[in-house]
């Protein structure tokens, strides 16, 4: 039996996670739900697509994973059902899913989905009526073939690299987790410090291990170097999305 793993900007208030829940369950009442998180930043896809990535690898293979960050849903972007390696995607083909299946790096099969949703009404929650209905069939055994024509996926988040200079990495600020830790593009790796803003801050093991109350820096549980301020926030010390960071490398 499969796992379901969600992950959307949806919130706790106004039930739609427990409406994806429900038709999972009618579909699969045997099924496995587990929740990532439903704290999306609302129609941040990056957001979700660096949690995903974060995430992915600590769950069973076989995993089907039901992404909706949609800002789209209703349009034209393709509802795709997709294998890569040993998981499943579900979900709007809008780049949540770029980062994990780059990590991945195995074949893409996508399939646009065609089949095995609900009937609508309305095009204005494909969470509830196209995608739990298909992840609730694969977590049964169906084979993803049967969901629709195949296409070939597009990769299409805007995420840009740091920037390799030889002897450092420049890299900038992309996301706070609920901590206010400031999460870099610049990969974890050995790095003799790291410069913000002109100062040089600590490359660090733990949190406990920087100086109170002092800006350092550390390889973070996403898989990117983070700055963060020990028992702080690094965002309420002033530190911005988009903020340039480098990193010297050992």
């Amino acid at each position: 039996m499969s796992f379901v793993a969600l992950l959307t900007d949806f919130g706790l208030k106004d039930g739609f996670v427990g409406a994806l829940k429900g038709v999972i369950l009618t579909v699969n009442p045997h099924a496995r739900i587990v929740d990532i998180t439903h704290q999306v930043e609302p129609f941040n896809v990056l957001e979700g697509a660096l949690i995903l990535k974060a995430h992915y690898k600590y769950f069973p293979k076989g995993t089907i994973f039901l992404c909706v960050v949609d800002p789209g849903v209703g349009s034209k972007r393709l509802a795709l059902a997709i294998k890569c390696g040993d998981y499943y995607f579900v979900g709007p083909q809008n780049g949540i899913f770029d980062l994990t299946l780059k990590e991945i790096n195995s074949p893409i099969l996508a399939y646009k989905i065609e089949r095995f949703t609900l009937e609508r009404v309305n095009e204005t929650f494909h969470g509830r009526d196209v995608f739990a209905p298909v992840a609730a069939h694969l977590s049964k055994g169906l084979d993803i073939q049967k969901v629709g024509t195949k296409v070939n996926y597009k990769f299409l988040l805007k995420w840009q690299d740091p920037l390799n200079k030889g002897t450092s990495i420049i890299g900038k600020v992309v996301y706070f987790d609920h901590f206010g830790n400031a999460i870099t593009n610049v990969p974890c790796g050995r790095y003799k410090y790291a410069i913000y803003k002109g100062n040089k801050l600590k490359v660090c093991t733990h949190f406990m291990e920087a100086k109170k109350e002092t800006l350092s820096t550390l390889c973070g549980s996403f898989g990117f170097m983070e700055l963060f301020l020990p028992m702080g926030s690094a965002k309420d010390m002033g530190v911005k999305i988009g903020d340039r960071v480098t990193f010297m490398l050992s």
